[in-house]
């Protein structure tokens, strides 16, 4: 564990947090007592839209003659 008064780690910011991302624990201190912890932030990937399409295979094939009169 690391533990780094407020004006240190303002110095050292930069490698506090690589360290923290790596998994090791990092302790600020003010005063000689504990006051936040650095921890990395986990996020998990971004789902687009909360609905499942299929798309089918005939969805890129030319329209026919007929729907494509009725576009016009």
């Amino acid at each position: 564990m690391t533990t780094m008064n407020v004006q240190d780690a303002k110095a050292h910011l930069s490698d506090l947090v690589a360290r923290a991302e790596r998994g090791e624990d990092v302790v600020i201190a003010r005063a000689g007592r504990p006051a936040v912890r650095l921890v990395p932030v986990t996020t998990s990937p971004r789902v687009f839209g909360t609905m499942h399409l299929i798309v089918p295979d005939t969805f890129f094939e030319p329209l026919p003659q007929d729907e494509l009169a009725a576009w016009e």
